[in-house]
């Protein structure tokens, strides 16, 4: 059974392939239910850009886990990878595959900003299917790709706005990608992130979309 956790913002733990996965693990911030010290082992850490609200505490967590690996665009990577062991991180960049075993990740665009290297959604796909998490984005047509090419069966999007994309530009990127499920982040952390689930959700049915809408609270988890 796979399965994906809301950690609060935009961190996430997803269940694929035998394998437990963190996606922007900023488990500081308020809405989190765990802390980085409380996660226990970790096969792979996947982080889309290198802002603060998104590394997170990854390179803590790599040090914690030794047989972790975390997959970034090459830059980033490079920079988180300076604090943790040799060869725990593994550099890639947008639309290059990249193959762990029974994971793949592919990185894929998104329109934001990044200190270092370009910043990135990623599609992470194990023996259940495929789960997109939107990282950081304005709405982009390549979200169109992204759901013809690897069929998501969960998309993870950013609803907050001022930053990301609202909940008009998230159900828009819903209708683009299709996928069976979509689940809302990047609300609600800080004032300036007014977009709600709730309105993403009425915009999504009301375009009349099969995509269900699943709202998580932080530490609940949707399996598939």
């Amino acid at each position: 059974m796979a399965y994906v956790r809301f950690l609060g913002h935009a961190a996430f733990e997803i269940g694929l392939s035998g394998k437990r996965i963190l996606v922007d693990p900023w488990l500081t911030n308020p809405m989190s239910p765990v802390k980085p010290e409380e996660v226990g082992p970790v096969d792979l850490i996947v982080v889309t850009h290198d802002h603060g609200d998104h590394t997170g505490e990854a390179a803590e967590i790599l040090r914690r886990n030794p047989q972790c690996k975390l997959v970034a665009v090459y830059e980033t990577a490079e920079r988180i990878g300076r604090s943790a062991r040799s060869g725990q991180a593994i550099g890639a960049n947008i639309g290059g595959p990249v193959k762990l075993g029974d994971l793949e990740v592919v990185l894929v665009p998104a329109l934001h900003s990044s200190s270092s290297g370009a910043p990135s959604g990623a599609v992470i796909i194990g023996r259940e299917g495929a789960v997109y998490h939107a990282g950081d984005t304005g709405l982009t047509m390549e979200m169109k790709l992204v759901g013809e090419l690897y069929r998501p069966k969960v998309a993870l999007l950013p609803i907050g706005g001022h930053f990301t994309m609202g909940p008009r530009e998230a159900a828009k990127a819903v209708e683009l990608i299709e996928p069976e499920v979509a689940i809302p982040m990047h609300y609600g952390t800080f004032p300036v992130l007014w977009g709600t689930p709730e309105e993403f959700k009425r915009l999504v049915e009301e375009r009349g979309l099969r995509t269900r809408v699943v709202v998580l609270k932080p530490g609940e988890r949707f399996e598939f």
